[in-house]
């Protein structure tokens, strides 16, 4: 077993070079697609990680009895996902790790890790070491570094992923072949892990090549769109937004409702969190080297996105997402720049650019007593109206106690509105 060792100045127990080589490291779920392509990365790397899949009541409740419930619903889920995980997914606990990310922001987000380690130790688990996940510089481990390879490949994993779930839920409502497009999904998440496992698939070049193949077999799917759908889409606050476990699958619940869905991709929000980072060293200054790094990597993202954005809009039947500076622009004198906790002015956006494409439906997904959301998504809602009056928005609280079949209700009382407006529509052409 690994000798523990600890941090002298926190007393924090770190994640060793020896652990790096024994311990399985657990990740907790929130996006498959994109998740399933990030977990071979870290693989590749030299770590022994497991991604969660584990669901239902019990996830909440062991989140529940180790977390204070007026914590945010995301902490209670993924914390106690993780310490589930722990004492009952058969894991020799003394060679056991977690990893949690980390933005270093205002919102509570940024002590989820501490919350875990205070329940770890409430559970009799204070040998488990947790590992942060950040760009920050934060809590640093000697078993544990990110690089700038790391980087690029889990840009690249993102970049897939954002693909192959915009175009997936483009096609699911229509296909002819009942599973068909899932197929097509895990066919292609196969052969980019096979890809980047071996140290291949995550340049530009390599990633414009792979984006064309995967649009060019979407577009190549069967399918019947004599039927027009409702469409919807979904935003709120990222854990909430992407986690069926975190919003009682709502994409499921969308699907069968006859509805297609659009979420927004990941890259938004990475390429938000770089912006803040460049938008606090023009308020308040900052160091010129952090600056430097910074607008690099923004760079180096913008790129990205251009390739992924290239690849889907050269078929007319989908809806390509929109470059980052549009979503931005979209806020202009909406809401300040500077509203910047947890999803800050680009859940703003978001809404107001899905309106805009063809999604004025909208599911605003709100853990429960959380603050920045409900402002920047259940506060804008009247000027998102105001500016796109086709806008037709529900926002929906997600929380331990916050039953089901309320939330749906709510949800479908949406649905019957967009209906309404559809068959309006229909008799309008």
């Amino acid at each position: 077993m690994a000798k523990l060792k600890y941090d002298k100045k926190t007393g924090r127990l770190l994640f060793t070079k020896q652990m790096r080589k024994e311990y399985t490291l657990l990740f907790p779920m929130m996006a498959p697609i994109h998740f399933e392509i990030l977990g071979e990365v870290f693989r590749k790397l030299g770590y022994n990680c497991q991604l969660l899949e584990t669901n239902g009541p019990d996830i909440a409740q062991t989140g529940l009895k180790y977390v204070h419930n007026d914590t945010c619903y995301p902490a209670i889920l993924t914390i106690g996902q993780l310490i589930n995980a722990v004492q009952t997914g058969g894991y020799d606990i003394n060679k056991v790790a977690l990893i949690i990310t980390q933005t270093g922001g205002g919102c509570r987000a940024s002590n989820y890790i501490h919350l875990l380690r205070k329940g770890l130790k409430k559970a009799g688990l204070s040998q488990v070491p947790v590992v942060s996940l950040n760009l920050s510089g934060m809590e640093k481990n000697p078993g544990f570094k990110l690089t700038i390879g790391m980087i690029r490949k889990a840009i690249a994993a993102v970049i897939y992923g954002d693909s192959l779930m915009c175009l997936r839920n483009q096609c699911r409502p229509y296909e002819v072949n009942d599973g068909e497009t899932d197929r097509l999904v895990s066919k292609w998440q196969k052969y980019i892990i096979d890809k980047m496992t071996n140290g291949k698939g995550y340049k530009l070049k390599d990633m414009s090549e792979l984006l064309m193949r995967i649009a060019d077999d979407f577009h190549n799917l069967e399918l019947d769109r004599s039927e027009r759908k409702v469409k919807v889409g979904i935003v709120g606050e990222i854990y909430v937004k992407y986690a069926a476990l975190g919003n009682n699958n709502l994409e499921k619940f969308l699907q069968d409702e006859n509805c297609e869905v659009n979420l927004p991709g990941i890259l938004g929000f990475v390429l938000f969190k770089i912006d803040n980072r460049l938008e606090d060293i023009k308020l308040y200054g900052g160091s010129k080297l952090k600056r430097f790094v910074c607008q690099k990597l923004m760079n180096y993202c913008l790129k990205v996105e251009e390739v992924l954005i290239s690849s889907i809009s050269r078929y007319d039947e989908f809806v390509a997402p929109s470059r980052y500076e549009h979503t931005k622009s979209l806020v202009k004198d909406v809401i300040g720049y500077g509203t910047k906790m947890g999803e800050g002015w680009l859940l703003t956006a978001e809404m107001l650019e899905l309106a805009e494409s063809g999604y004025e439906n909208i599911v605003c997904t709100q853990p429960f007593g959380c603050l920045p959301n409900h402002i920047a998504g259940k506060g804008m809602i009247r000027k998102i109206v105001e500016i796109n009056p086709k806008a037709n928005i529900v926002a929906v609280d997600y929380d331990a106690g916050a039953p089901k079949v309320n939330q749906e209700n709510r949800i479908k009382l949406m649905l019957s509105i967009a209906k309404e407006n559809l068959e309006k529509a229909k008799v309008e052409i």
